[in-house]
C-alpha cells in the first residue's frame, strides 16, 4: 500500500489532559477523527484520575464513529486510568496502536501499581495483554516513538505512523488530541 493510501483512512487519536496528582479528581480525554490532517469529529468527555473509566468512555464515543484504527497515547491516562486496547479491538475489530513518546518501563509500571492500587493485578492484566514493544524513527534525526499493536502487524502500523507525521515526529490524530485536551486543562 502507498503511503498517500494511510493518508486516506479514519484515524482516531486519543490523548488525555493534564492534572495534578492529588488534588485533579478529574481530567479530560479528548478523540479526535481525523482524516489526513483535516479533523472529522472531536469528542471530550471527562476520566477520573487513577480511576478505571477510560476503556468504558473510548468505547461509548467510538460507537458513535465509523473509522479505521485507533492511536492511542500509551495506555495509562489520567494517571492509572487504563484504555485497555484488546477489550477496544475486540468490541470494534479495528487496529489499535499504542504509541509512547519514551520507551515504557514495565518492571517500574508494575512496582509502582503495586504500591499505590490495591487492586493492582486488575490493572497490570492491561499491560501483560501488550505484545513486544517496537522502535520506530518517524523522522529523519528524530527521537524514536515505541509502538505496541493489536488487531494490526507493526509493518502497517509503522507505515500508518509515517505517513501521519505532518509537524514532527508524533503522527497529527494523537497531536491534535494532545493539544486539545491540554488546552482545556
Amino acid at each position: 500500500m502507498k503511503r498517500k493510501a494511510f493518508q486516506n483512512l479514519l484515524i482516531v487519536g486519543v490523548e488525555d489532559g493534564s492534572f495534578q496528582k492529588g488534588v485533579t479528581r478529574e481530567t479530560f480525554l479528548a478523540m479526535v477523527l481525523l482524516k489526513q490532517a483535516s479533523i472529522e469529529n472531536v469528542k471530550v468527555t471527562k476520566i477520573t484520575v487513577d480511576g478505571l473509566n477510560a476503556t468504558k468512555k473510548l468505547a461509548d464515543t467510538l460507537k458513535e464513529w465509523k473509522f479505521d484504527a485507533i492511536m492511542l497515547a500509551g495506555v495509562s491516562f489520567a494517571g492509572f486510568n487504563l484504555i485497555d486496547p484488546t477489550i477496544i479491538y475486540e468490541k470494534f475489530k479495528k487496529p489499535v496502536i499504542v504509541i509512547s513518546r519514551t520507551k515504557p518501563n514495565n518492571r517500574a509500571v508494575k512496582r509502582a501499581l503495586k504500591r499505590h492500587f490495591e487492586d493492582w493485578e486488575t490493572r497490570w492484566k492491561v499491560f501483560k495483554k501488550l505484545g513486544p514493544i517496537y522502535k520506530i524513527v518517524t523522522r529523519n534525526s528524530a527521537a524514536p516513538l515505541y509502538i505496541e499493536t493489536v488487531g494490526a502487524n507493526v509493518k502497517w502500523a509503522s507505515n500508518i505512523i509515517r505517513s501521519l507525521c505532518f509537524c514532527g515526529r508524533v503522527p497529527e490524530p494523537l497531536r491534535t488530541a494532545r493539544l486539545i485536551a491540554r488546552g482545556l486543562s
